[in-house]
C-alpha cells in the first residue's frame, strides 16, 4: 500500500503502533515514497543477482562443454601425430627397400645399356622430421599407439 508521505503513516503509527504488524499479518507492506524507493532498488538488485547466477549457470555449462571438446580435440591430435609417425616409419621403409632392393637392379640395366636413352633415377631421401607430440600435460599418454 502506497502513502504518499510520510507523515500520514507517522500520524497512523501514533494512533496505533500495531499497524507495521497486523500488515505484514496480512501480506500488507506500507511504503511511503522513501521506503518505496528502497524496496524498488532491493527488487533490482535481486532481479540483477537473478541474472548473474542464471549467467554463471550457463558460462559453468559452456565451460564444461569447451572443456569436453578440447579433450576430444587432444585425444584426436594425439592419434594424428602417431599416425604421421607411422607414415614417416612407412616412407622411409619403403625408400630403404627401393634404394637397397629395386634401384640396385634397374642400375643393371643402364650399365647393360638396355634402356636406349638413360635417364637418370632420382635418389630418394628418408623424411627425417619427426611430428611434435603434445606436450600439455593433459595429453601426455592420452593415447596409446594403435595397430
Amino acid at each position: 500500500m502506497f502513502l504518499p508521505g510520510e507523515v500520514f503513516f507517522s500520524a497512523a503509527l501514533q494512533e496505533d503502533p500495531s499497524l507495521i504488524e497486523f500488515g505484514v499479518n496480512e501480506k500488507v507492506i506500507v511504503a511511503t515514497p522513501t521506503t518505496l524507493i528502497a524496496l524498488l532498488r532491493a527488487v533490482a538488485y535481486g532481479w540483477r543477482q537473478e541474472a548473474l547466477a542464471q549467467n554463471a549457470k550457463d558460462i559453468a555449462l559452456l565451460g564444461k562443454d569447451l572443456y569436453d571438446r578440447v579433450a576430444k580435440l587432444g585425444e584426436h591430435w594425439t592419434k594424428l601425430g602417431q599416425r604421421l609417425g607411422r607414415t614417416v616409419d612407412a616412407y622411409n621403409a619403403a625408400t630403404a627397400t627401393l634404394e637397397s632392393r629395386v634401384l640396385v637392379s634397374a642400375r643393371g640395366f643402364d650399365q647393360l645399356q638396355v634402356s636406349g636413352q638413360p635417364k637418370p633415377i632420382v635418389e630418394q631421401k628418408q623424411i627425417e622430421k619427426v611430428p611434435r607430440l603434445l606436450q600439455a600435460e593433459e595429453f601426455v599418454g592420452m593415447v596409446e599407439d594403435e595397430a
